[in-house]
């Protein structure tokens, strides 16, 4: 029957569960320190394109 499958290897199954959820858990923090370490690069790019001037390089006024 159904109910006779979970009898069986209570133990057994609580630490693979067990040992699931770590394995989970450290992807988790590892994924999450990855987008970090991404998104520092993302505004890294980004002040330095706002600190950039403007100028074409033509010598000529935008919009002229």
């Amino acid at each position: 029957m159904t109910g006779d499958q979970d009898r069986g290897g209570g133990q057994a199954g609580a630490r693979v569960k067990d040992s699931r959820q770590d394995r989970l858990k450290l992807a988790l923090r590892e994924n999450l320190k990855r987008r970090k370490s991404q998104a520092r690069g993302r505004e890294d790019v980004a002040s330095d394109a706002a600190d950039a001037p403007l100028d074409d390089g033509g010598g000529n006024e935008p919009g002229r």
